[in-house]
């Protein structure tokens, strides 16, 4: 593997990729996306769950392009550098658990670590107290691993279940462009759309998708390759 592709894996690479999501989040805040919540991807996938009718919370509504993108440009960077390999865990209905209350604690600080961070850089000291639970949550993770706590082993699994999610993404992304956001109207077609509040904030379709696939083809790059 060559030293341009390994360079993501050190620890300027990954100074690298955050100061490129730093950058553009800002500047996605200054091309339409909430002025706190440049980029969120705990408060982008719960607009996302708005568009698609899962909630009904009119000010969050609206199926964000970044997320798509994170997930477009990952694929994109997994098959283009041969690491495409799809995985199942071990203990699905824990996982999703945990994962449930992960998202509950950051819908209700308002934000994922990512924002967090963003809103402390912008002067937001609520963020301080966001970022000590987070710490506080790490050590207490810590705790239980030291203590033996596993869920077990990941498995190889077929190609078809590692396209389910980007093929999900793409189908959002279809509906996006079959039914696009008409101004002062609140749903077009099987989307809902905000017409206030957060979810009526946005940057362009275009712009966001494209900060998007770079910003999963970076991240993908950043671990660590193995096998190579």
């Amino acid at each position: 593997m060559s030293k341009f592709t390994r360079f993501f894996a050190t620890r300027w690479g990954i100074v690298s990729v955050g100061a490129f999501i730093g950058v553009f989040a800002s500047l996605l805040q200054r091309w339409g996306n909430p002025a706190n919540m440049g980029i969120c991807v705990a408060c982008f996938d719960r607009d996302i769950a708005g568009a698609l009718g899962l909630h009904r919370v009119a000010v969050v509504q609206y199926m964000r392009p970044e997320i798509i993108g994170f997930v477009l440009g990952s694929l994109i960077a997994a098959y283009l550098f041969k690491e495409f390999r799809p995985r199942t865990e071990s203990a699905p209905i824990v996982r999703f658990i945990l994962g449930a209350f992960a998202m509950i604690g950051a819908l209700v600080f308002l934000g994922c670590p990512w924002r967090a961070m963003l809103r402390f850089a912008g002067g937001d000291g609520n963020a301080i107290f966001g970022l000590l639970g987070l710490i506080g949550g790490i050590w207490v993770g810590t705790l239980f691993l030291k203590g033996g706590y596993n869920l077990g082993r990941s498995q190889a699994t077929h190609t078809s279940v590692g396209w389910l999610l980007p093929l999900t993404m793409l189908g959002s992304l279809v509906l996006m462009l079959i039914f696009p956001q008409v101004e002062g109207q609140d749903k077009n077609g099987v989307l809902l759309y905000s017409i206030k509040g957060p979810g009526s904030m946005h940057a362009p379709l275009a712009i966001s998708l494209i900060v998007g696939i770079v910003i999963g083809f970076l991240a993908q790059r950043r671990m660590e390759p193995k096998g190579c």
